[in-house]
């Protein structure tokens, strides 16, 4: 009598932003349990010198619109991997959820029948935000947090003119190497010349790069490596510094006064 088959599973697993000490403890676990992996080309290193040496590992990834692999062909590689009895990985970078094409992987996985789970990460513009010490939203002037890709499907051009807010937070991911195009976007859209940006490259690893500027003066950017975003908005204003006194800021807030606090009284005002 034949042993009953093995059944494989596929997990849509997100690597986050690159510092492997932001993957969560799941996905941590289920990589170490994987025996195949299938990754994009822009999750870092560090993180796939974590996967066991006995995992059978494979880049899949996508660079610049260029794909070394067809999306059908990864599909065919998940479901036969699992089909196979096998426990497979297809890791992305930052949050699979968010422009990681596994609304595309998730259909595939479904209508063939294919056991599969989503495993979140940290997005790439929360490790960005983190990195750069900025919120992405503050009750003072930004409400509203839109993130868009300036990349779509096949060669038709990303539209979102129409989520432009002057109290909103905008990241753009994949911005390409056109940060003109993208500032004379969000200038018609209404945003003031002297927004507040920031271009963030390779955000939590060691090869972080972080510039300041303003929409004006975006076009005007080097262009950063990828994986790169852009955050604009009022949140991208550097924070107030000490030795600034009193000198007015657009983030200042009431001045902070210092308090003893006892754990078991009510405070005392220093």
């Amino acid at each position: 009598m034949s042993a009953p088959a093995m059944k494989g599973k596929v997990y849509l697993m997100g690597a986050g932003p690159g510092d492997p000490d932001l993957l969560t403890v799941k996905a941590l676990r289920v990589l170490r349990a994987a025996e195949v992996v299938l990754h994009d080309d822009l999750v870092s290193s560090k993180i796939l010198d974590l996967i066991p040496a006995s995992t059978q590992v494979r880049n899949v990834g996508k660079r610049c619109g260029q794909a070394a692999i067809s999306q059908e062909k990864i599909h065919s590689l998940l479901i036969s991997a699992a089909r196979d009895g096998r426990q497979v990985v297809r890791l992305k970078g930052g949050d699979p959820l968010l422009f990681g094409r596994v609304g595309e992987e998730m259909e595939a996985l479904s209508l063939a029948g294919i056991d599969f789970e989503v495993v979140p990460g940290v997005t790439s513009a929360m490790g960005a935000a983190a990195a750069a010490k900025i919120p992405l939203t503050d009750r003072r002037f930004a409400s509203k947090l839109v993130f868009v890709s300036n990349h779509a499907a096949g060669d038709t051009p990303a539209v979102w003119d129409d989520v432009i807010s002057q109290d909103a937070t905008h990241v753009v991911y994949m911005p390409g190497a056109d940060y003109s195009e993208i500032a004379a976007r969000l200038s018609a859209g209404g945003l003031n010349g002297r927004t507040p940006c920031l271009v963030v490259a390779n955000a939590t690893q060691a090869e972080q790069q972080i510039h300041r500027t303003t929409l004006h003066q975006l076009a005007l950017e080097p262009r950063l490596p990828a994986p790169a975003l852009l955050i604009i908005g009022d949140v991208a204003r550097p924070l107030p510094h000490f030795e600034e006194g009193e000198k007015a800021s657009p983030r200042a807030a009431s001045k902070p006064h210092e308090e003893v606090l006892h754990l078991t009284d009510t405070p005392i005002r220093a």
